[in-house]
This record gives structure tokens, sequence and C-alpha cells, in this order.
């Protein structure tokens, strides 16, 4: 039996997740995922200028007068929701967790996906991969999807991307759209990224609390690594360690910033202190301009 307040957490992502993707975000969705290929339409008869390479010789041969294959692009796609539910993910010093916030983006993303009636599918991961959910279209489906990532309790300790993405390549033989949501507390996992980049259509979006980034001043705190459980007692008041703290933040930002650019992985910063939705139609928006 679901416990109620996650049904009623459901709900509340439901109304205000599909509230924002009918007013702005279905139609950025839509522009800048494509669909897995050309499939075939029609015959028609040929006109100056076409593609002698699309010419159908057959119904040409019976006619007796040239006539091209017209394609259309298929529409359907397989989304694909990748999602870190390891323990530091519940952690978030402002208004909510960063599991939380992952859970809403999943729920924008998926609902924007069966509004273009495209599959939805889930992978839940910490060191192994805990829960998968085969694609599949409509509302229930996606409303399950909500579900699995608020009520699922996590098994491991620790965050195994490689892992995640191995299993993606096992279940999806077919070319995915995959967004890849996690705090990217890990390593040795870009091997695994840059092959998966190569058959999917990736996306990498990455979750950190402002705590994460820069030490407030309030004294001597206890801080515990969620996920090895390692605690130590440090010294806010000391401006040194403040300082030591925010650069090694920012050089682990920077570093993942530059594996993914290297690698061609498309990226998405989201940070529990403001609106996920603006730096998510800022990427499409971007990204629809590439593609254009």
């Amino acid at each position: 039996m679901i416990p109620k307040e996650i049904i009623k957490k459901v709900k509340r992502i439901e109304i205000q997740t599909r509230g924002l993707v009918n007013d702005i975000f279905s139609g950025e969705y839509h522009s800048v995922f494509k669909g897995r290929g050309m499939e075939f339409s029609e015959v028609r008869e040929y006109q100056y200028g076409d593609d002698i390479r699309t010419i159908d010789w057959n119904v040409t041969a019976r006619t007796g007068h040239p006539y091209v294959k017209v394609f259309e692009e298929e529409r359907e796609l397989t989304v694909m929701l990748l999602v870190d539910v390891s323990p530091s993910g519940e952690f978030g010093t402002v208004q909510q967790m960063k599991g939380e916030v992952a859970a809403e983006i999943c729920a924008m993303l998926a609902f924007s996906a069966i509004k273009n009636n495209d599959k939805v599918g889930l992978i839940i991961f910490s060191d192994h991969v805990e829960k998968y959910v085969a694609p599949k279209k409509g509302k229930r489906h996606v409303l399950r999807v909500i579900r699995e990532i608020l009520y699922h309790k996590p098994q491991g300790s620790e965050t195994n991307i490689t892992d995640a993405l191995q299993v993606l390549s096992r279940v999806t033989r077919r070319r995915a759209v995959t967004f890849l949501i996690s705090d990217f507390i890990n390593t040795g996992y870009e091997k695994a990224l840059q092959i998966a980049n190569k058959r999917h259509d990736l996306v990498a979006i990455t979750i950190t609390d402002p705590r994460e980034e820069e030490m407030p001043a309030i004294g001597f705190i206890e801080l515990e690594d969620a996920e090895t459980g390692e605690t130590l007692l440090v010294d806010t008041g000391d401006a040194r360690i403040r300082r030591e703290f925010a650069q090694s933040a920012l050089s682990r930002r920077q570093k993942r910033a530059l594996q993914f650019r290297s690698m061609n992985v498309d990226f998405i910063d989201i940070s529990t202190d403001r609106s996920y939705v603006d730096p998510l139609i800022r990427f499409f928006r971007m990204r629809a301009k590439r593609f254009r």
C-alpha cells in the first residue's frame, strides 16, 4: 500500500508539472528531439530537383513515368529517465531535497514526452540498478513512474553511474532520448558515458545544493558523507577552510563540465535554491537553435 503522503506528493507534482508542460514546455521539448528515423509515406511523380536516389524503380517501371518515394520523420521516441537515488540525494538546505527536485524534473520530462506520444521508461540506481520500468505511453504510466521515484527506498549506499549506463545499453536496443539525473558524486564513469552518448541522445542533469558549493560561517559543525558515513569536525569560522571548500567545489564543477564538453554530452546544471524550469527552458531553446 502506497502511503497517503506519497499519493499527495504525486498529485501535487502532477498538477504543478502538467501546468508547466501545457503552458511552455511541450513545444520546447518537441522542437529539439527528433524521431528515431524516416519512414516511408507515399510515392509521387518525379519533379525537377528531386534527389534521384529517392526514385522508386518498381513503380517507375510499372507506370512508365519516374516516381519518387516520400519519407516523413518517424515522430515516436523512447525517453529513458536514469535517476540516482543514492543517499546523497536526501540532502537539501533550502526548500527541497535534491531527490525531490529530481522527481519533479522527471515528471515534467515525462509529461512532455507523453504529450508528444512518446514512450517513457525508468532506471533507478544507486551503487547498482535497483529498479527498471519498461517504456510505455500514457498518463497512468507516467504517474507510476513518479510514484516509483518518490516511493523507492534506496538499498545501495553509493553511486555507480557506469552500472546504470550499462543496463541502459542492455535494455534499450534502439536509440533513445536519455536523461541522466544525478549529483554526479562518482568517478570512473567517463568511458560508459561516452559509449552511451554515441548510442543514445543523452542529456546529463546535475542537481546540487548551495551548501555543497559554499560553506557558511556558523562555527564548529560535524559533516557526514551521506554515501560513506564518514564524519569530520570542521571549523566553519575559519575563512581559509571556507575558501578551500568553495574552490574545491568550483574545481569539481568545472572538471565535470569539461568532461561533458569533451564527449559532446549535453548537460544542465540545477540548484535546489533556484527554479529548475528556467535552466531547462534555456537549454532546450539553445539546443533548438543549434539544430536548426
